[in-house]
């Protein structure tokens, strides 16, 4: 700017002196040394340490935090360097400015660390240095750890989930839920039981911290009680066994429900007969009638407890023959739903009669002539539930449809592999069942799975992981609202990043 407007610059020369020592021309500082001079003047590490003990668990991988807090850290990781970096004494006489760790063997049972300090030193002038600490570790098992390796079946807190329904579809879903949130991690050890399944925990506050999450994201009711195991007469303590006995709802999702006239009454009127569409610590219930919506938290069902009247396992195959929309779009619950009547009949019925159906439905917007749609028959159904009986006058419908039917594309994939896959706890499951428990136990994970492919809203909460073995070439779009559902390769990507397996995987291939 100056050499176009024509003004005269006087150029900046840098000035330099001569070291006080070696007589090498530097750039002037406080002590008229040269950097080389001035170290081997003064050490800023002097004092530091350089050498440190720790104690590892090789157990349950974690360290110890003097006096007795065991912190849990993987190798080279941010909580493992900043456990490093504290357990340094006097470090606080210098200015720490970097710390890196320096890559060792694995079973060298050694951490270096590299730190980079600075020090104001001769005259103010600022000396910056670094330096390798050495950790060692010494191995030595973590109270729970002993405990566990002296008696595995040693445990002093046991929560007993139970639901009281035919299937198990409940507990897969809340598999993927204590996965994602790594609820289970203190638990000692998961057995999987009849109706539900079992958590054993070392710590009481472990499976009171497991019982509340199970609250969050489930309708539930709970009570424990303890059980002494012994008692010291001399110090006054006592060892206790608590156990927690915690009852998930039995309603679940796509349940026709006839609601007690006390029920519907307190919400609204609404119903009596409703469809539950989501199942969180709140119970969902649309009437698929009105397209009205209401919610029962589990203070309210516990205090009305009532069943299903029909469940997904007692489901019928319709063949749509007509739709005629009724109402217009409606928002509910964040779901979109048209009212429309509508012409079914059952596929179990095709050659052998003419029966016709003419329902009113909420499924207009998904539902064309020609579609398969699932529904509950309540014209050949006999139904003798107690809270039919309380609603006088109450006229049945033929049938209610709850969701579309996807079975007949299905046919066309079968036996090829899906894009993505769900990690499982690693329980102990009873061997001793038989070969027709083991047959409905897969048929119901398929329908899992199924119901995850159809049902975005149910994907949100876990994690699903890339498949290695399917290729991308076969991938199906859902662009097309035709096709069959499957879950979109943005969504296994985003959840890519999350798994710690594949992610040591990667770096292992870098290196």
């Amino acid at each position: 700017m100056a050499e176009e407007s024509g003004m005269f610059m006087v150029p900046q020369t840098v000035g330099s002196v001569l070291c006080c020592r070696c007589g090498i021309p530097m750039a002037p500082n406080a002590a008229n040394m040269c950097v080389k001079c001035l170290r081997s003047e003064v050490d800023i590490t002097e004092g530091l340490q350089k050498h440190v003990i720790i104690i590892h668990c090789p157990e349950c991988d974690s360290y110890l935090q003097p006096p007795r807090t065991w912190l849990k850290a993987q190798l080279e990781s941010k909580e493992l360097l900043t456990f490093c970096v504290k357990r340094l004494k006097n470090l606080n006489k210098v200015r720490l400015v970097h710390a890196e760790f320096i890559w060792t063997e694995p079973h060298s049972k050694r951490i270096k660390v590299r730190l980079k300090v600075q020090k104001e030193v001769l005259n103010g002038a600022i000396l910056e240095q670094s330096y390798v600490v050495e950790y060692v570790q010494q191995e030595h098992m973590c109270e729970p750890c002993s405990r566990i390796q002296a008696n595995p079946d040693q445990w002093v807190a046991a929560v007993q989930l139970r639901q009281h329904v035919s299937h198990r579809r409940t507990f897969f879903y809340l598999e993927q839920l204590i996965l994602k949130h790594n609820a289970a991690a203190s638990a000692i050890k998961i057995k999987q039981m009849d109706q539900g399944i079992d958590f054993f925990f070392s710590n009481r506050s472990h499976g009171v911290k497991f019982v509340d999450f199970v609250g969050k994201v489930a309708p539930v009711r709970s009570r424990n009680d303890k059980q002494l195991v012994s008692h010291d007469t001399k110090s006054n303590n006592y060892n206790y066994k608590y156990t927690f006995s915690v009852e998930i709802c039995p309603i679940c999702r796509e349940d026709l429900i006839c609601l007690p006239p006390k029920v519907a009454a307190s919400l609204g009127n609404i119903g009596p007969l409703v469809i539950c569409t989501k199942v969180t610590n709140s119970i969902a219930l649309l009437d698929p009638f009105t397209l009205r919506i209401c919610f029962l938290d589990a203070d309210q069902y516990w205090r009305v407890p009532f069943k299903s009247l029909s469940t997904s396992r007692q489901l019928v195959e319709y063949i749509v023959l007509d739709v005629e929309i009724v109402s217009s779009e409606v928002n509910v619950g964040g779901s979109k739903y048209f009212l429309a009547d509508s012409q079914v009949a059952r596929v179990s019925d095709f050659g052998k009669n003419d029966t016709i159906f003419s329902i009113r439905t909420h499924l207009g917007h998904l539902l064309n002539p020609g579609d398969y749609a699932l529904g509950y028959d309540l014209y050949g159904a006999n139904s003798n539930d107690g809270e039919l009986e309380k609603h006088k006058g109450l006229i049945l419908p033929e049938a209610i449809l709850i969701k579309k039917s996807y079975e007949e594309k299905r046919q066309k994939k079968r036996g090829k592999p899906r894009a993505w896959k769900l990690k499982s706890l690693d329980m102990e499951v009873d061997d001793r069942k038989g070969r027709a428990e083991q047959e409905k136990m897969n048929t119901e994970y398929e329908q899992f799975l199924k119901d995850l492919e159809e049902n975005p809203e149910m994907r949100f909460n876990i994690s699903l992981y890339r498949n290695r073995d399917y290729q991308p070439s076969e991938m199906t779009s859902v662009a097309d609202g035709d096709d069959l559902p499957s879950v979109p390769l943005e969504e296994l990507l985003a959840d890519l990043e999350l798994s710690v397996e594949e992610e040591g995987e990667s770096d292992s291939m870098m290196e």
